[in-house]
């Protein structure tokens, strides 16, 4: 299958006919020629969603420093970096910097819906970027 260039609209939600709520993400796409059913699974990829500078706590789940016995002022520290020899920083440390705004896949997500008056189409669960970014939906 060839894939199909789509843009997020959001997300809402539907009720299965047992009362149960899908949380369901809109994407608008042409339909002329789609090859896509429902209840398929598709991969969507696109960028995700920039968050700036984050620390290490954000970025890196580090588990910070306690707030007594004498680190006043770094709670959220990284700690250590290295050691004294090799007296540099070695590869890979994880540190502050930026986050987000990465291209990414997500697979494995059903069609649960599509809109052909509309041009729209609706995939369970949640897909990359905010409203307005440019995805690209295949098959798993």
């Amino acid at each position: 299958m060839t894939e199909l260039i789509a843009k997020k609209i959001g997300m809402t939600q539907f009720f299965r006919e047992d009362g149960k709520v899908v949380p369901v993400t809109l994407v608008e796409l042409d339909l002329s020629d789609l090859e896509i059913k429902e209840g398929e699974k598709v991969k969507v990829s696109g960028i995700s969603k920039g968050k700036g500078f984050q620390g290490v706590v954000k970025r890196h789940g580090f588990s910070g420093m306690p707030a007594s016995h004498g680190h006043k002022g770094m709670e959220r520290a990284p700690g250590s970096i290295g050691q004294r020899f090799p007296q540099h920083t070695l590869k890979g440390m994880r540190m502050a910097g930026h986050m987000g705004a990465k291209k990414t896949t997500v697979r494995n997500l059903e069609v649960a819906k599509i809109d052909k008056e509309n041009n729209i189409m609706a995939i369970k669960g949640a897909v990359p970027g905010r409203r307005g970014t440019v995805l690209k939906i295949s098959n798993s």
